[in-house]
């Protein structure tokens, strides 16, 4: 017997499978999922609606774009490959850890045999998570020069806010600090380096992505071994070429150099499917501190990010628009 029981509306469906009501509309959009719906018109969801909505669920966790769930669910196997290559390389990464911790408890206890009792810290820090990368500042105008610390940098970091808020400048400052690479607006595709993104030019557009000289710029400029920011990573892409990309981005490698993007986009920046290996920073449009968000409902800060959020359409309205222009040399 399914464990979902009868038909749900969509908001109980949503909080049973750990998601919003707007994540299932969009599910349905793309013909995922077919609800049935009442005299009324209200879509009901029964049993084998909460079964595939939970396969869709578990997909996107995986990192699948739409696009590949609804391959997957069809019996098409195209693309699985890297997804699933990129879940192993987490996995072995947190096996590492695991063995770490192991060495370090087995060598506390040799200690503790031989009459050498630990210390507080030395067992504090058998539960303390891996001491990722960090850096600590003092922000930019349009601030105050208030310290801003960021600690444990996911591969994955979102940089968002209104216009005029100060997330370029944070961007710039940020890839300064950790001696990385800013990847402006007036990125070009350096002819070099197109066979080496072949092979992904390729990969997004079997996910349903355009081939276009934005998207070669993009990843020519993601090509570096330094932790790397980009502006506005949007910009000239549609929204299915933006969903496969950030699908694509999410599935970096475990130990490549962190990733900071910029985004007013809810195509790139999908609430519903932010994983642990991301961060959201919100720069307030009071030019109060930057902070973390949770992409939860009701946490601090979760609404105003959800209003800087808009579609790629909507998107497409304000390219061109330049919050920060750089400085001419000289």
């Amino acid at each position: 017997m399914n464990s979902f029981g009868a038909f749900l509306n969509p908001s109980e469906a949503a909080r049973r499978l750990g998601v919003s009501s707007k994540a299932l509309r969009l599910y349905e959009q793309r013909g995922l999922i077919a609800p049935v719906r009442s005299e009324s018109g209200w879509r009901a969801y029964g049993p084998k609606d909460m079964e595939r909505a939970s396969e869709i669920v578990t997909l996107r966790t995986l990192g699948f774009s739409l696009a590949q769930v609804a391959r997957v669910l069809t019996g098409d196997a195209s693309g699985l490959e890297p997804a699933l290559a990129a879940h192993q390389s987490t996995l072995e990464a947190r096996l590492n850890e695991v063995v770490d911790a192991l060495d370090r408890l087995r060598g506390l206890r040799s200690d503790l045999a031989r009459g050498q009792t630990p210390t507080v810290g030395e067992l504090a820090r058998l539960l303390a998570p891996p001491t990722g990368l960090s850096v600590s500042f003092d922000l930019p105008w349009p601030w105050g020069g208030e310290r801003f610390e960021l600690r444990d940098i996911r591969p994955l970091t979102y940089i968002t806010g209104p216009l005029g808020s100060g997330k370029t400048r944070l961007a710039m400052r940020l890839a300064e600090e950790l001696d990385g690479i800013f990847l402006g607006l007036d990125r070009t595709a350096n002819p070099s380096s197109q066979s080496n993104i072949e092979p992904t030019i390729a990969l997004l557009v079997q996910d349903g992505a355009t081939d276009s000289p934005a998207l070669r710029a993009l990843f020519a400029g993601l090509e570096t071994s330094n932790p790397i920011v980009v502006d506005l990573v949007e910009q000239g892409l549609d929204r299915p070429t933006q969903e496969a990309l950030i699908a694509h981005l999410r599935r970096r490698e475990h130990g490549t150099p962190p990733l900071f993007v910029m985004t007013r986009s809810n195509s790139i920046l999908d609430l519903d499917a932010v994983g642990a290996g991301e961060t959201i920073l919100f720069c307030p449009a009071n030019h109060s501190p930057p902070f973390r968000v949770a992409p939860h409902p009701g946490t601090p800060g979760y609404e105003a990010l959800v209003s800087c959020l808009a579609t790629p359409e909507v998107r497409a309205r304000t390219e061109g628009v330049i919050a920060v222009r750089p400085r001419a040399a000289g």
